[in-house]
């Protein structure tokens, strides 16, 4: 069954629906060159438009016809993506985060697997391992990497911290507080914040993986190991997110988070802790890296590298026209050059670690050449938990931010959520 769907089908009773459809789709396109490949996406903003367009622009290149299906917001396109493949008329492909997002449809044998596209592109070697851990499932690969996402970057103002008199970026959570107290004696917002679950939850990894590190980092999230859960140095990790809480301004609750970095960008805020898709609304407003702003990926010089990204799965066919159009889709996006071409714009970084970073920013350099450590990449929240986890997870986080509870109950309210 399709754990957590309402509608609940068996594999048994579609898959034939899955299959004629595409055979009748295809042949009703027979007449137009080259493999037909529909392919639905949530890139909609102008920067992620522009982007998707580059990888659109390669199939067209190759002899191919791209159907653009794009649907705003990620919850709404992966609904109607799940909601035709069960329908029976699915995309060609269609875009899912690097998470566990599409776990169940593996298991149902809803996908077909991009095998030949993976050989060829080495991505055993290429990719980071946590996306590895995530596509790579049962010996098979279900979903073709566009792109790598950070999460938790600092963003930081230049004319702020000038105006602060602080000398240095912060290389600690120790230096972080310190230079966040600057801010707030100059006057200015010390941190630009979004107050919703989701950027709550960039907060807490923020603390988790720079104060906490990498192996409490995994016995949380990875593991879900209780000792940990309970331990003193979670503790002083709760503490440490929930001190951040002292330093957003009094409007924060509901801000998106482009409202945030607008803040920074005006030089009213000091400090944003958000995803790198961040960075195009600096580009946005014509500022460059390293002179109107700084980014930093973390708080010292061994600081995880949380990754997350996007990805295209391809629902399940064994029409030859439709199968034909799916390893062409796979074979282009994982494309170095093209990943270079649509990372450009997308504020993102290639999931091809052999890609040559020359043509793309300081900031972008600065993450490629992180991600190459092994020792430094792993995964967000959504990588190591189920949906329902994380939702736990986050609603626990969120009470914990907006009230008065106690850090004990935050522990245990956190050790129950991720008990299973």
């Amino acid at each position: 069954m399709l754990r957590g769907w309402p509608w609940a089908l068996r594999v048994g009773s579609i898959t034939g629906a899955i299959v004629g459809a595409a055979g009748c789709a295809a042949a009703a396109a027979a007449p137009q060159p080259g493999p037909r490949a529909e392919v639905i996406h949530w890139w909609t903003s102008g920067g992620e438009s522009a982007a998707v367009k580059q990888v659109a622009q390669a199939y067209r290149g190759l002899g191919g016809t791209w159907i653009d299906t794009a649907i705003a917001g990620g919850d709404q396109s992966r609904a109607v993506t799940l909601n035709r493949i069960i329908g029976g008329k699915p995309p060609t492909a269609a875009q899912f985060n690097t998470s566990r997002q599409f776990v169940d449809i593996i298991e149902e044998g809803l996908l077909n697997d991009v095998d030949d596209a993976a050989r060829r592109g080495a991505w055993e070697r290429t990719l980071p391992q946590p996306i590895v851990d995530v596509i790579k499932v049962h010996g098979h690969w279900y979903a073709a990497p566009v792109n790598v996402h950070m999460q938790t970057w600092l963003w930081y103002s230049k004319p702020a911290f000038a105006r602060a008199g602080i000398a240095r970026a912060p290389q600690s959570v120790d230096e972080l507080f310190a230079a966040l107290d600057k801010l707030k004696a100059a006057g200015l917002v010390p941190l630009a914040h979004g107050g919703q679950a989701w950027q709550d939850s960039i907060l807490f990894s923020l603390m988790l993986s720079n104060l906490g590190g990498r192996a409490l980092y995994l016995r949380v999230l990875r593991d879900r190991d209780q000792s940990a859960i309970r331990s003193n140095d979670f503790r002083r990790v709760l503490l440490a997110y929930k001190r951040l809480h002292g330093y957003v301004d009094p409007a924060a609750p509901g801000r998106n988070w482009n409202d945030a970095t607008a803040m920074v960008i005006q030089g009213r805020a000091g400090i944003q802790v958000m995803g790198d898709w961040a960075k195009g609304e600096f580009t946005a407003a014509g500022q460059q890296p390293e002179r109107d702003y700084g980014c930093l990926p973390g708080l010292g010089a061994a600081s995880p590298y949380l990754v997350q990204g996007d990805v295209l799965v391809f629902p399940r066919t064994a029409d030859p026209a439709v199968l034909q159009a799916q390893k062409l889709v796979a074979r282009v996006v994982a494309d170095p050059a093209v990943q270079l071409s649509f990372n450009r714009l997308k504020g993102s970084i290639p999931a091809r670690l052999d890609a040559d970073p020359a043509s793309l920013d300081a900031c972008a350099q600065k993450g490629m050449a992180i991600a190459r450590d092994r020792a430094r990449p792993l995964g967000v929240m959504e990588i190591y938990l189920t949906p329902d986890q994380n939702g736990a997870l986050q609603d626990v986080l969120t009470a914990y931010w907006n009230t008065d509870m106690p850090v004990e109950q935050a522990q245990n309210s956190i050790a129950s959520a991720l008990r299973y």
